[in-house]
């Protein structure tokens, strides 16, 4: 489709955030804009939060029916671009609600925004909590003191890095580590060692590691799970399973840019 300036008067799109704990972490504004949509698409796993969205907005369709068990993820992803961008082609208001934060870790969201904008329609994303901000809160974690690089557990492994161990090194999906076919949704501990493994040659092995675990209910809590490097391929982890390692060594000061912030404070 060309770009058509007319567009814009007719059919939307917002991709908004439902965060990760239901009921407590939607914005007000996103809860508007789901409420006042024609349609809404949903990308959730739980139905309670399916029951919860339908509350809001009867007109609701789900996204999760395009993944099946041996389907390459792209394809799925793909088809729901599809999908929503019809409705919006139609000339409807129409929101894609995902959990979490709806640009982390979510290739279709962004991808539809792109297309809609392409073709000259009207659309944008709305934030929302996100599992790494559930994770400074409840492993009381500041990345202002040490930094925190982060990196999605395959993807580490793929490529070739510098590994800052002064930082927090925190690797995502870590249930998927190794999947180049992303059409799995758990691999198994062979995968995990082969990062265990690769960590080894920065981190000692008794270097003290966690998972993470979002809750996604007010009544459950973190999992939070420490354990040496030695023994990640033996920790059972799930597809959204999270990979923390504390910094192993201590910051060094650059002496040389050290003296050039003081020389530039004297002349100041």
């Amino acid at each position: 489709m060309s770009v058509n300036s007319q567009n814009s008067n007719k059919g939307s799109l917002v991709c908004v955030g439902l965060g990760m704990i239901l009921g407590s972490h939607l914005a007000p504004l996103s809860r508007n804009f789901i409420e006042q949509a024609d349609v809404v698409f949903m990308s959730v796993t739980d139905p309670l939060t399916e029951k919860w969205i339908q509350k809001m907005n009867p007109n609701c369709q789900s996204l999760q029916k395009f993944y099946s068990d041996g389907k390459d993820r792209r394809t799925s992803y793909q088809q729901m671009v599809d999908t929503v961008l019809r409705e919006v082609e139609l000339g409807k208001q129409v929101v894609a609600a995902f959990y979490g934060h709806p640009g982390v870790f979510a290739w279709a969201p962004h991808k539809m925004i792109e297309v809609a904008k392409k073709n000259g329609y009207h659309s944008h994303m709305e934030p929302g909590i996100s599992a790494e901000d559930c994770l400074y809160a409840d492993m009381a974690i500041d990345p202002g003191i040490n930094g925190a690089v982060h990196a999605e557990a395959s993807q580490f492994m793929l490529y070739e890095r510098k590994v800052d161990t002064t930082a927090y090194l925190i690797l995502w999906q870590l249930g998927f580590v190794g999947d180049l076919s992303m059409s799995k949704y758990q691999t198994d501990s062979h995968y995990r060692l082969l990062l265990q493994q690769l960590l080894v040659h920065y981190y000692s092995t008794d270097h003290l590691v966690a998972i993470y675990e979002s809750p996604t209910i007010p009544t459950e809590t973190a999992r939070i799970e420490w354990f040496p490097l030695e023994q990640l391929s033996q920790v059972h982890v799930e597809h959204f399973s999270t990979l923390v390692i504390p910094p192993f060594s201590s910051k060094k000061i650059d002496v040389d840019m050290l003296n050039k912030i003081n020389q530039l404070s004297k002349n100041s």
